[in-house]
């Protein structure tokens, strides 16, 4: 019997399994579950990925955003959808899951109660 411990994977590293859910362009569907990408289990990945570095997921997302744009209105310019839903796509969700760009109606409420 040896000493050693079985090696651990940090919990912010993925597995190779969770990374297979990747965008395939110019679709950007899923390659794993075809769902519109980013899909819920890459929206996973992703905050795993970049844990304690919200403005790097924010910057990779951006691209991502620009890049499915261009490709969704050369495939089929009626049905690239609209800007909002792009946004929300993109960008909406982290900023709904990241928690230091989060706002609490407690953190409203009292500073609006510290204005003169």
């Amino acid at each position: 019997m040896t000493d050693e411990q079985p090696r651990r994977v940090p919990a912010h590293r993925l597995t190779s399994g969770q990374r297979e859910h990747l965008s395939l362009r110019p679709l950007w569907l899923c390659r794993t579950c075809g769902q519109p990408w980013p899909c819920g289990r890459a929206k996973l990945n992703l905050l795993a990925e970049y844990d304690g570095s919200p403005v790097s997921l924010f910057l990779y997302l951006a691209g991502c955003l620009h890049d499915a744009i261009d490709d969704l209105h050369k495939l089929n310019p009626t049905t690239t959808g609209t800007a909002a839903d792009m946004f929300d796509r993109f960008l909406g969700w982290p900023a709904r899951h990241t928690r230091s760009y989060q706002i609490t109606t407690t953190d409203l409420a009292q500073t609006e109660e510290t204005r003169p």
